[in-house]
């Protein structure tokens, strides 16, 4: 007969598995996006979220050895991740002092937030932040981060008894020209025992990474209901729900739901303001991004298009429809368009115009900019080579 604590690991096997099974009713919820496309990605995103899961509750869930380790990237995705965004954060608390060293590197945003439990998948609210320009760095661009409840020299960020995780968030405008931070992070105070493997790590680990991947997902669906209430409307996280959760500072994300049948455009039209970064990003109803390496499924400040006077117009279309600000839907028929303007100087809300495909060019000004089918190619071949410097692929 098998000892008691091979029973127990079989048994938690055996209920973790039961409930990713559960799991896929998530995926067919009424409410959700159904063409086949949409259906699909359902089940893709609870099956590439299984790997998040273990990440957060099991693999990398000990304050006392932490690893700075990604959270999102083109096949790991959820809660409206930004297409120009590297994620990475390492489980932390709030009686030690760490260190997190290495290279800032060249991110046109940089935002470093150290995160409060709270009641959403991701935490609450937010303990304390650092932006970029705020971090001290030598001739090299190498820094010392501290996070403590006490005082440190330099940089350092104060942590809270509530604190559970740091987030590093790297977004590029320029995606050939600007490399990722490289860094790591150390635990300072308490003693330098390696960590042990234990039954009891395993059978809780499978508990905690179940209930997470069905919180976190059936979270991001019920709350982009909210938006879907009122499609083509721009509105803030916080214009729509009161949870706190760990956003990100120096501007918050302008959102509005999509629907397009394949026989319509959706144009939005606004003056971007004079800010330190800002950017437009498209997903599905999962709030997955589509597929940046091979789509045109985002904009930003360095890579848009702008009119002569100054407007940014981008157009959602199931076909290329010639305009340089293209959002592919990727045979999706709904989802959510995002508007960042960080740490600017306004914050515009972007029009939208909802219109018939074969009408298009009539909605348009008549002097709209085109593209070539050449530059497209261009365009696409940038993307993918920018993905491949930033995840290192």
């Amino acid at each position: 007969m098998p000892e008691q604590y091979e029973q127990d690991l079989k048994a938690a096997w055996d209920r973790f598995c039961d409930e990713l099974k559960e799991a896929g009713d998530i995926a067919l919820r009424k409410t959700a996006a159904s063409n086949p496309v949409d259906r699909a990605a359902g089940f893709r995103l609870l099956s590439r979220n299984i790997a998040l899961a273990l990440q957060f509750e099991m693999e990398n869930d000990d304050p006392q050895h932490p690893e700075l380790l990604r959270y999102f990237d083109p096949l790991r995705k959820q809660g409206g991740d930004n297409t120009d965004a590297l994620y990475v954060g390492a489980p932390i608390n709030g009686t030690d002092t760490y260190r997190v060293s290495g290279t800032r590197g060249q991110s046109r945003y940089f935002g470093v937030t150290v995160v409060e439990k709270g009641d959403t998948p991701w935490g609450g609210g937010v303990a304390g932040s650092l932006f970029g320009d705020e971090i001290e760095t030598d001739e090299d661009g190498n820094f010392e981060l501290y996070l403590s409840p006490d005082p440190q020299p330099g940089n350092w960020i104060k942590t809270t008894p509530d604190t559970f995780r740091v987030t590093f968030r790297q977004f590029f405008a320029d995606w050939e020209g600007e490399a990722p931070m490289e860094a790591r992070i150390d635990r300072l105070s308490g003693d330098g025992a390696p960590p042990q493997l234990a039954p009891e790590t395993v059978i809780d680990g499978f508990g905690k990474a179940a209930h997470w991947l069905q919180w976190s997902v059936t979270y991001w669906a019920d709350m982009i209901e909210k938006w879907k209430a009122q499609p083509n409307r721009f509105l803030s996280y916080r214009q729509l729900d009161n949870n706190k959760i760990d956003a990100t500072p120096g501007g918050e994300p302008l959102i509005a739901y999509w629907m397009l049948p394949a026989d319509e455009a959706l144009i939005i039209r606004v003056t971007p303001p004079k800010a330190h970064y800002w950017a437009v990003e498209f997903g599905n109803y999962w709030w997955e991004t589509m597929d940046y390496r091979y789509r045109l499924c985002s904009t930003n400040c360095h890579h848009a298009t702008l009119e002569d006077d100054g407007e940014l117009i981008v157009v959602v279309s199931h076909d290329d429809p010639g305009v340089p600000n293209w959002l592919d839907p990727s045979g999706h028929s709904e989802g959510y368009v995002t508007y960042r303007w960080m740490m600017a100087d306004n914050y515009p809300v972007p029009e939208c115009e909802q219109v018939k495909r074969a009408t298009l060019l009539d909605h348009l000004p008549a002097k709209v900019k085109r593209i070539t089918p050449q530059e497209r190619r261009e365009q696409l071949e940038e993307r993918r080579r920018g993905v491949v410097r930033r995840f290192k692929w």
